[in-house]
């Protein structure tokens, strides 16, 4: 299931008109902790695995806010542990690494009615297509496309609309005081046919204060990623260095989407990539390839293993072998251990 499924499953649940009951909760997942025990985080959250979801988000985040030592908090619910929610619980602590935002733009412009439909339509298709567990994604051609008929029948019509409209959807994504806009303008410029010409527009989108901007803006730049890294024939250049400081963000969605995208440009080992995430994403990638739902660990295992150098063969196999697995990690926690011993 992609990360887009799964959110929009649980906000179904967490966001109906009519009072629903929360799913129960599988696994809960901390990340984000540095000098905070988490015992104190669990004591303000007030639910455990096996309780239902929290009924508000706000509330919760706002009461591990009040802790002494943490300056955000952002809870994000996600599908599925034998059934049940995974509750991701992301805290920033004051004085630590972050990225940061901009202030909101003002400007008036909007999308096409026309992109913004196909948008809409395109959701509704994506929440067929997770109901019926059919949602295969191939990225070769730079942008997404599904397994599910109906989903990809509406991505196959943005190929044409991010041509027809391009500047107005640029002009959107960087100015608009529309949040879902902006949204709609990030995912839509994916599918362009010169990508080249878009990547520092959604490089940009990674430092939108709206956390849906990014995460569509991130989307579009995985996928991308993939075909510079396997077409370098494209002459397309993607700057890494605003995905790495979303691995710092409390924001799930940031550094799962940051990850992957991350993952795919580093499928050739850029060694001054990997240099760069050993020195500044070491601490968040343990933190990642530790989660319990192995299919949102993946990412980050594989940026660890790549900057241990280890040949890809070596990290599909330690990824199925249990402690295989831990050991990697623990190598790279390591390599983390006597980095910040150095004088």
């Amino acid at each position: 299931m992609t990360l887009l499924a799964n959110a929009l499953v649980i906000a179904g649940f967490l966001f109906a008109a009519e009072p629903v009951e929360p799913p129960r909760i599988g696994l809960i997942e901390f990340y984000g902790l540095r000098s905070l025990p988490v015992e104190k985080v669990r004591q303000v959250l007030r639910v455990s695995e096996g309780d239902p979801l929290p009924r508000s988000k706000e509330e919760a985040e706002l009461a591990i806010e009040k802790l002494e030592r943490v300056q955000a908090a952002r809870l994000q619910a996600t599908c599925c542990e034998e059934g049940k929610a995974i509750l991701y619980v992301g805290v920033l602590e004051k004085g630590q690494p972050s990225p940061r935002f901009r202030e909101e733009p003002r400007g008036l412009v909007l999308l096409p009615e026309e992109v913004h439909d196909a948008y809409v339509r395109f959701l509704a298709a994506i929440y067929d297509a997770s109901q019926q567990q059919n949602l295969a994604e191939d990225l070769t051609a730079g942008h997404s496309l599904l397994s599910h008929p109906r989903a990809r029948a509406q991505q196959e019509k943005f190929i044409e609309l991010a041509d027809r409209y391009l500047r107005v959807l640029r002009d959107v994504l960087r100015n608009s005081y529309d949040a879902e806009h902006r949204a709609i303008a990030a995912y839509v410029l994916g599918y362009v046919k010169d990508k080249k010409q878009v990547v520092p527009d959604l490089l940009y989108a990674l430092t939108d204060p709206d956390e849906t901007v990014r995460d569509n803006a991130l989307r579009s730049l995985a996928a991308i990623a993939l075909l510079a890294v396997r077409k370098p024939e494209t002459g397309i250049l993607i700057d890494a260095s605003p995905l790495i400081d979303l691995l710092d963000s409390a924001v799930w969605t940031d550094r799962t989407n940051a990850a992957i995208g991350l993952a795919n440009l580093t499928e050739n080992r850029p060694e001054e990539l990997l240099r760069q995430l050993r020195q500044r994403a070491l601490l968040p990638l343990v933190e990642m390839a530790r989660w319990r739902h192995l299919p949102h660990a993946l990412p980050a295992f594989i940026l660890l293993g790549r900057m241990l150098g280890m040949e890809e063969n070596a990290i599909q196999h330690a990824w199925t072998d249990p402690a295989a697995r831990a050991d990697l990690i623990n190598r790279a926690a390591g390599l983390g251990a006597a980095q910040n011993k150095r004088p």
